[in-house]
């Protein structure tokens, strides 16, 4: 209780307002074996030199030559200082939110720009600010998707990011919110028969990702979707995609997470989520819309356009409870996608491609590795060892590689199964490096 500024009476007056005689009775709910009832085991207390010497000891642990082949929604692009440099000035860096939005031109610019390119990348009318990040914009298009059609039963693809999924069944418990997987095919894309079978007049929306968790590229019948009169809604973990990727312009929602875009993997967070669709859908678009203007002069403004969240005037009719600014990292997202351009993006999708490519190339040289799905791929692919994924896993770290993900855990069905990433930033020598100690980890006996 000594971080917190009210006095021993204030505190009895608050408890007195809500009923309760004591701290613990407040926290009666809290059932007892979570409780806890002596101090953490902390080591220290620590000087702030001691502290930072930890950190750095620890940092010099992680940075030891490791090469790394995880993705699965978080990835490793390359970053310009440049995009650091601007975040660091105290302009954004300070400013938190444009209440008071005539004065704060500066964030609304950079929230308009960011806008601006989201619905360049997906072909989409209008695009929004202030998502926390993928897994809450996909929740947030399937209830954007409810709205509009007034039906409440989700088709969700199996294929979508698991934590993905869960956001959106953790929404869906208490909202009324029907949410149905749909099974995928051999080929690790959606399963058309029984999407088609489960698609009724009761359907609000179908929710797919692409490329989807196994690293295939979907290619989703939107014409059947529409035709149940259901919204087609398309997730996007990895936007680096978008830059050798058609656009999903038969989309009625796009879910995005702004990630690859200039913000590092940082221990998973924060994030950018972004939503874009049609203009006709934008009443009940959540988040923010900075929109341009002129003012009374004549000189370009920039204005809230559309502010439908809880913590402006719509309270409890808001669309959507999320209310922090995620601001910084869409400027983040911005500069990063400025510098590189059209040309920039396109060459970083391809390096990705390619290199994914020789990657599978070489890792299916080695005897028992196969190929799990043989659908199109962008910068991630499955693949199946004739052996636990994890025991293979423990090897490769022991030659300071950090390997693909255990599907296994996630969807049992592919307990030797895992997902591997490659990006730009990895290089051809870290490659060979992985299939031969992969080679190695396989010839051992059990």
């Amino acid at each position: 209780m000594r971080y917190l500024p009210k006095s021993p009476a204030e505190r009895q007056e608050m408890l007195s307002a809500i009923g309760a005689k004591s701290i613990n009775e407040l926290f009666e709910c809290i059932p007892e074996r979570y409780r806890l009832r002596e101090a953490l085991k902390l080591p220290g207390p620590f000087s702030e030199a001691e502290v930072i010497s930890y950190f750095q000891d620890r940092a010099k642990e992680n940075s030891g030559g490791y090469a790394s082949f995880l993705g699965a929604g978080v990835y490793n692009h390359l970053r310009s200082v440049i995009t650091d440099t601007i975040l660091l000035r105290g302009e954004f860096l300070t400013s938190y939110t444009p209440y008071q939005a005539e004065i704060t031109q500066g964030t609304l610019q950079a929230i308009f720009e960011f806008q601006t390119l989201m619905c360049q990348l997906t072909g989409q009318e209008v695009a929004n600010a202030s998502m926390y990040d993928g897994s809450t914009a996909t929740t947030e298009a399937v209830l954007m998707a409810e709205r509009l059609t007034g039906r409440r039963r989700v088709l969700v693809a199996k294929s979508l990011h698991p934590e993905y999924r869960d956001v959106l069944k953790t929404y869906a418990k208490n909202s009324g919110l029907i949410v149905e997987e749909i099974p995928y095919a051999a080929n690790g894309t959606l399963d058309g028969k029984a999407l088609h079978s489960a698609l009724k007049d009761d359907v609000a929306a179908v929710v797919v990702q692409s490329p989807n968790f196994f690293g295939v590229i979907e290619d989703v019948a939107a014409d059947a979707v529409h035709a149940a009169g259901a919204l087609l809604v398309v997730a996007i973990t990895e936007g680096v995609s978008l830059g050798g990727l058609q656009p999903p312009e038969e989309t009625d929602i796009v879910a995005m997470e702004g990630q690859s875009f200039g913000l590092a993997p940082s221990y998973g967070g924060p994030f950018v989520g972004v939503i874009a669709s049609r203009e006709k859908f934008v009443r009940q678009m959540p988040g923010r819309l900075a929109g341009q203007t002129t003012d009374s002069e004549g000189r370009r403004g920039f204005v809230l356009t559309l502010a439908a969240r809880e913590q402006h005037i719509r309270r409890e009719k808001a669309t959507s409870n999320i209310c922090t600014n995620q601001a910084l990292c869409a400027l983040a997202a911005t500069v990063h996608l400025t510098l590189l351009g059209k040309e920039g993006l396109r060459e970083m999708a391809h390096q990705n491609l390619s290199k994914a490519r020789f990657a599978l190339a070489e890792l299916e040289k080695i005897p028992g590795v196969k190929r799990k799905f043989d659908s199109p791929f962008f910068n991630e692919f499955s693949i199946e060892f004739p052996r636990s994924v994890r025991m293979v896993n423990a090897e490769l770290l022991k030659e300071k590689i950090v390997g693909p993900l255990s599907l296994g855990s996630l969807y049992p069905e592919l307990t030797k199964t895992a997902l591997v990433c490659v990006t730009e930033t990895t290089t051809r020598a870290e490659i060979e490096r992985l299939a031969a100690a992969l080679r190695r980890a396989l010839e051992k006996p059990l």
